[in-house]
């Protein structure tokens, strides 16, 4: 995009002789991936997935939910719970596709003899998708994909993937493996559309996670629980959502003041209400 006049010239003069040398010339690989662009490292941003809202003031990196219009006010992240059902959608999914829905062992037959769904206890209207298998593995990324590339289509510029370590919580029914085999699968499918693709939470799998091709994290409360370190050893650009009722306004202040290089830091009501509701809280450091 930014080529001078001289060297386009150049390239047109030698147009002909590229096109008599043709046959001992590389041919384009048409299989190569589409170039994706990150979000501006030390940009500030805003975490947006209780609802879509006018970003603040100097936040020009803005995170919604995939079925929220992007903010359109610079970079722009889709957010998609990738290992877990959306709560709206959690009954829908597991009558559609109770194949891949974990299952409690040893529950109350509810579909077809597989027990009850296993829910997330943190946010019991989340059933655990099942990556156990090959198989399901490609089920969901077909599910996802098309989730995925949605994102595309409404023009967003990158994706953020929630609930990689839904095996910590899956009762042994899920491996890391199991769902890093998937979160590759999300990478291969973000890339062939074009869109970067962020990491969200899972300290420890940061350097496996960069080198199937994740391209920067999102995380919450890195700085509260120290992982911010992790981040940003392998990413270039970490946006990290402190929240008020674990780091505090105090803490907040004063973790602006000794910042992890790379990281990003805002403060949010941990409902991620929208301006004007009560509890609504957003605060970002100082501008350095």
């Amino acid at each position: 995009m930014r080529a001078r006049a001289a060297i386009a010239s150049a390239v047109l003069a030698l147009a002909p002789m590229l096109l008599l040398a043709g046959c001992s010339e590389s041919a384009p690989d048409s299989t190569r991936e589409p170039a994706v662009t990150l979000p501006n490292a030390g940009a500030r941003f805003d975490y947006q997935l209780g609802g879509p809202y006018p970003p603040p003031d100097g936040a020009s990196i803005i995170v919604r939910d995939r079925l929220a219009e992007p903010a359109g006010n610079g970079y722009d992240v889709c957010y998609v719970n990738g290992f877990q059902t959306q709560p709206d959608e959690s009954a829908e999914f597991a009558l559609q596709h109770p194949e891949l829905v974990l299952h409690v062992p040893g529950s109350l037959s509810s579909s077809k003899g597989r027990g009850e769904p296993l829910v997330d206890p943190g946010w019991p209207d989340e059933y655990l998708l099942d990556a156990s298998t090959e198989a399901k593995r490609t089920a969901l990324a077909g599910i996802v994909g098309r989730w995925i590339r949605g994102c595309r289509d409404a023009g967003y510029a990158a994706v953020e993937i929630d609930n990689l370590d839904s095996f910590t919580r899956s009762e042994g029914l899920l491996t890391e493996k199991d769902n890093l085999a998937l979160a590759a699968e999300y990478a291969r499918i973000a890339h062939d559309a074009g869109l970067a693709i962020a990491q969200k939470n899972t300290a420890e799998s940061a350097e496996h996670l960069a080198e199937l091709g994740y391209d920067f994290a999102v995380t919450e409360s890195c700085r509260h629980f120290d992982e911010c370190g992790a981040y940003a050893s392998v990413y270039d650009v970490v946006l990290d959502i402190e929240y008020a009722d674990e780091l505090g306004v105090d803490g907040f202040v004063e973790a602006c003041t000794e910042p992890v290089p790379g990281v990003t830091m805002i403060l949010r009501d941990h409902d991620l209400r929208m301006p004007g509701e009560d509890g609504y809280l957003h605060q970002a450091c100082p501008a350095e």
